[in-house]
């Protein structure tokens, strides 16, 4: 289509409008990335009504779906495709946390229980406030370390300093350690320090040996602070296939391809409802979101603007989402819709098509 000097003159303006047709529908419209997937498990009624809507979303770019370990559903939209990687935004921190127990795992990590002041005795002194130095690894997973969010308003400021680690130690504590939930990415960040420190490598060289290989994925890197340590929860960048996979492994405790990637207790423990939402009330581990979907029992990683990976094991099901990051209008909607099409499309086609097989 990028040659029309084949067409000849009298149909010149009629292969021009064809051809501007296409181009629009292609540049609205979702683009399937591979034939050779199996034969859809969904009803075929509820699933013409998901892709329909999903096409209506000017901020989605991905929508895949696993059942049964299996990807049946591959869709992109708005010039996204399968190669591509997405910005997982806050989604991260549900991936760190696997790299976390696959450190205490290998023995990097004595437990969640150890203090952080292992890993940063230079930031602590006879003058430190005593609240801090009982901070553990559990504490940053479940974000109850009490420190002052470094999230949210205070966000700016943290990734503009010279120094970010010294920068969330020295946050005052507003609430004593295992206390309320206070969101906060530098929680990460900090477990991100503690990964290259105990492992002696960078978070990047642990999460590509024994994880990213594992999983059959390449995991490029990101963005690092100024002593190089990788940003801890967000700015992961990923292939929406490689989030389906990181969903696989989930749904199946910690297996992928018959490979032990990280333990099962370390899994079951992660999804594990331990803190809750001070805003919505929605349920959180480690790392990792819990709730109700379509009434059944849900975990998943969610990242700013709508970067997901549901995972819903009794249907075994997987459901990878990524959407544009920038802040713009029509975000919170957005967000919405995306549980919607969980809750309302794929989930009830997954169910209708099993009640109509049985």
């Amino acid at each position: 289509m990028r040659n029309l000097e084949w067409l000849s003159a009298p149909f010149v303006g009629i292969g021009l409008v064809l051809v501007g047709a296409i181009i629009l529908v292609s540049a609205a419209g979702a683009v399937s990335s591979d034939d050779s997937l199996l034969a859809s498990p969904l009803d075929p009624v509820l699933r013409d009504e998901l892709l329909s809507r999903a096409d209506q979303l000017p901020r989605l770019r991905s929508l895949l779906v696993s059942v049964d370990d299996e990807l049946v559903e591959e869709h992109y939209y708005h010039g996204a495709s399968s190669g591509r990687v997405a910005n997982l935004k806050s989604a991260s921190k549900s991936i760190i946390s696997l790299l976390v127990g696959i450190a205490i795992d290998l023995g990097h990590i004595q437990s969640v229980n150890q203090a952080i002041t292992d890993y940063f005795p230079d930031y602590f002194d006879r003058d430190s406030d005593l609240a801090k130095t009982e901070i553990t690894v559990e504490h940053l997973l479940t974000m109850q370390a009490g420190l002052q969010t470094t999230s949210n308003r205070n966000y700016g400021r943290w990734v503009q300093s010279g120094n970010w680690i010294r920068h969330i130690l020295s946050r005052p504590m507003v609430d004593r350690p295992g206390g309320r939930r206070i969101y906060s990415t530098g929680n990460t960040h900090l477990l991100s320090a503690i990964l290259a420190k105990a492992s002696g490598m960078s978070t990047l060289e642990f999460g590509r040996r024994h994880f990213a290989e594992k999983l059959g994925f390449s995991l490029p890197a990101w963005l690092q602070d100024p002593q190089g340590v990788y940003f801890g929860g967000n700015e992961m960048q990923m292939t929406p296939r490689a989030m389906v996979s990181i969903g696989q492994l989930v749904l199946s405790c910690g297996m992928y391809g018959g490979t032990r990637v990280v333990s099962e207790q370390w899994v079951r423990t992660s999804l594990e409802p331990r803190t809750r939402s001070e805003r919505s009330g929605r349920e959180y581990g480690y790392g990792w979101w819990v709730g109700t979907l379509a009434g059944h029992r849900a975990h998943y990683a969610w990242g700013y603007g709508g970067q997901f990976i549901f995972v819903v094991p009794d249907l075994r099901l997987v459901v990878a989402m990524t959407s544009s990051p920038n802040p713009g209008e029509g975000r919170r909607a957005h967000l919405r819709s995306l549980y919607d099409l969980v809750e309302d499309q794929i989930i009830p086609a997954l169910e209708r098509a099993r009640r109509d097989a049985d």
